[in-house]
């Protein structure tokens, strides 16, 4: 069975219905073979990284940047998983009030000297979530899960 590991600061309601969206897409009876795994972001650990096919971060966008806590994440796991998770799928969500583009940015360089492959487009939200964007969330979830489906 192949693992997907959701990373994620879920620090606000708005950001909670994106997660929820992600996991439901993430856990769809269409795609087996797959567990799904989830971890704030601050108690995710490289033996998290070590143990996942791929991985779904989350964040909302502050001060045009990442959480604090995704980026302790990613301080923490940098240098251990540096090898051994290279060529790891990732998909991304972010939230904010104004702009994503920062936090963006942030999130791709570090996934990029991971040396992780983006498996989808980062999904963006600015303000209250729309239907679309819940798809969105949805789809994102689903397609990292069936990337790293065994059947």
């Amino acid at each position: 069975m192949s693992r997907l590991l959701i990373v994620h600061h879920t620090a606000s309601p708005t950001l909670q219905e994106l997660f929820e969206s992600v996991r439901q897409g993430a856990t769809t009876d269409e795609i087996e073979g797959v567990d799904v795994v989830t971890r704030a972001a601050l108690r995710a650990t490289a033996v998290d990284l070590f143990e996942a096919d791929g991985v779904i971060l989350g964040t909302p966008a502050n001060l045009g940047y990442m959480s604090g806590a995704l980026k302790h994440f990613f301080d923490t796991v940098y240098y251990p998983c540096l090898e051994e998770t290279r060529r790891l799928p990732y998909g991304l969500y972010v939230h904010g009030n104004n702009d994503t583009t920062g936090a963006i940015r942030a999130v791709e360089s570090i996934t990029t000297g991971l040396g992780w492959q983006r498996a989808h487009p980062p999904v963006t939200v600015t303000g209250a979530p729309g239907k679309d964007d819940l798809a969105a969330c949805w789809e994102l979830g689903a397609t990292l899960a069936a990337t790293i489906s065994p059947g």
